[in-house]
């Protein structure tokens, strides 16, 4: 019962830089809404929004990381991630074979 009414989130779904420009460029004609566009291809308005405001931050007209800044600081932290674990792989093997020699 609890299911009734309740949508299926969609999968994930992942665009060209192509077609993402495409669309900003659509919402910065200003002959259709954000709401339109985003409707119109099977979008939601949020990722369309933020589409919108990642090119301004590009563009050197709004503050913030840009995308190759978000891209280099995803890259840092999975390269921190994958050392911290190798740092902790190292400790527990230090840990046992100390214990070995004793």
């Amino acid at each position: 019962m609890e299911s009734m009414g309740k949508k299926k989130p969609r999968p994930r779904r992942s665009f060209t830089p192509e077609f993402k420009a495409e669309i900003v460029e659509l919402c910065r004609r200003g002959d259709r809404s954000v709401g339109q566009i985003a409707k119109d291809f099977d979008l939601t308005e949020t990722a369309v929004r933020d589409w919108v405001k990642q090119a301004d931050v590009d563009a050197g007209e709004r503050d913030g990381p840009t995308s190759s800044e978000r891209e280099e600081l995803a890259a840092l932290r999975r390269e921190n991630r994958r050392l911290r674990e190798d740092v902790d792989i190292l400790k527990r093997a230090t840990a046992f074979f100390a214990k070995e020699t004793r």
